[in-house]
């Protein structure tokens, strides 16, 4: 069981948020989809949502508008590849999805995320302090990495 789970709260999207994110990431599920009782105003609508992605476990919350997301959390996907970035990053906006700078995005439903290579933060730790300030300036420059282009810029 995991001890620490995010809960994303949502207007009223949960159950579309979980369905979406379900089918992006490999080694996922729906667990569990609680909807309001028998009697209650809004009987049969979604109240909380329970998933895995890649086998992390979310919940998501049909909470009301009183609260938004914003760049103050985030969901952050380690990448191997460029494919890997481009597949994540490409999924994550469709629908209306918006680049942000330096790897991240925000989701159609407004969820921050970081589409990060591998290669990014052991560039940016380089003991080299020239060559990661170097990667730093071509990744500010950046939406979605570009491994390529970082990986040159640490050259020189």
């Amino acid at each position: 069981m995991q001890k620490i789970t995010t809960c994303l709260w949502f207007d009223d999207q949960a159950e579309e948020a979980m369905n979406f994110y379900v089918s992006i990431f490999k080694n996922s599920k729906v667990l569990s989809v609680m909807r309001w009782p028998k009697g209650h105003a809004d009987e049969g609508k979604v109240l909380v949502t329970s998933f895995e992605l890649d086998g992390v476990q979310f919940q998501a919350l049909n909470g009301g508008p009183q609260f938004k997301f914003n760049e103050a959390m985030s969901q952050s996907i380690d990448c191997k590849t460029q494919e890997e970035v481009d597949y994540f990053w490409d999924r994550l906006i469709e629908g209306g999805g918006e680049p942000s700078q330096c790897s991240w995005l925000k989701d159609r439903f407004g969820v921050s995320w970081q589409v990060v290579p591998e290669q990014l933060p052991r560039l940016l730790l380089d003991p080299d302090r020239a060559k990661a300030g170097r990667v730093m300036s071509a990744m500010m420059q950046m939406s979605k990495i570009d491994i390529a282009k970082i990986e040159e810029a640490a050259k020189g």
